[in-house]
């Protein structure tokens, strides 16, 4: 093995129903900015969670169904659909409401991540907008799907203002994956969502492990057939500031994303 780099932390999660959150704001958010938030969300095909209209600021999201649809609609009476292995990409910014419905899908579960970004102040109040990546745009390289960042010579069209990688890895029993991290990346970590992994003397099933700060390479060795994600990053120098649905930088941005939030949630209603 060629890694020296060590698991300093690992959680199964808190599930909440279908819902498993990851991480947030509140905990190892803290410690793995900009990566604040993730969900696995693991239901029944006839009773996938619906997420009715909600407000966001401050943050970017990133949404990456396994095997369903999703229909997005933003409080500018956008709707878009997410395929299967596609990505929706939200850059909340000074605040947006939206909504997502899954759709029908031919597995008997449904099975997708949503994680959220911390923005830097230089994007935390700018105007919201929203990209889709079709699954055949999404960036392949052997058993990696590019989700953002880079990854050997491959880019993701997802357009974030910050410096982060965010993989989608399937390795067969026996194979190994190497990644050696962007230059600035200092902090990394892998959440495991089938099968069974080895980094270093760890085995990993069904978590989310974070490695210690660095820059070294990481070795992980599939025992099983496995999927995972893996997220590197260069840490987010600004504290977090949370509100219910937002992050942010201050108190005082934090307070206009806010405000933003709840002139658009007027407007809304006045067109209902």
């Amino acid at each position: 093995m060629t890694d020296t780099r060590a698991i300093v932390h690992t959680t199964p999660g808190k599930a909440h129903g279908p819902i498993n959150r990851l991480m947030s704001p509140g905990d190892l958010g803290h410690l793995l900015k900009p990566f604040v938030f993730l969900d696995y969300v693991d239901a029944p095909s006839d009773g996938g969670p619906s997420f009715g209209f909600h407000p966001h600021s401050g943050i970017a999201t990133l949404t990456f169904p396994l095997n369903f649809g999703i229909s997005h609609e933003v409080s500018s009476g956008q709707v878009d659909e997410v395929l299967p292995r596609g990505i929706e990409w939200l850059i909340a910014g000074e605040g947006i409401w939206h909504k997502a419905t899954p759709l029908s899908a031919a597995s008997p579960r449904l099975q997708g991540f949503q994680i959220w970004f911390s923005l830097p102040a230089s994007h935390e109040l700018a105007f919201s907008s929203t990209q889709f990546i079709a699954p055949e745009d999404v960036p392949k390289r052997g058993p990696v799907s590019v989700l953002l960042g880079h990854y050997l010579d491959a880019t993701s069209p997802v357009n974030a203002p910050f410096n982060a990688s965010y993989l989608w890895v399937e390795l067969k029993a026996g194979e190994e994956f190497i990644y050696t991290p962007p230059d600035l990346h200092n902090l990394a970590w892998v959440y495991v969502q089938h099968g069974q992994l080895r980094s270093t003397d760890r085995h990993l099933q069904s978590e989310l492990a974070v490695f210690e700060e660095g820059h070294q390479t990481l070795t992980l060795h599939a025992l099983t057939d496995s999927g995972f994600l893996l997220g590197s990053a260069a840490r987010h120098p600004h504290e977090l500031v949370l509100g219910y649905y937002s992050v942010h930088t201050s108190e005082e941005t934090l307070a206009q994303g806010e405000a933003h939030i709840a002139k658009l949630g007027e407007a809304m209603k006045l067109r209902r």
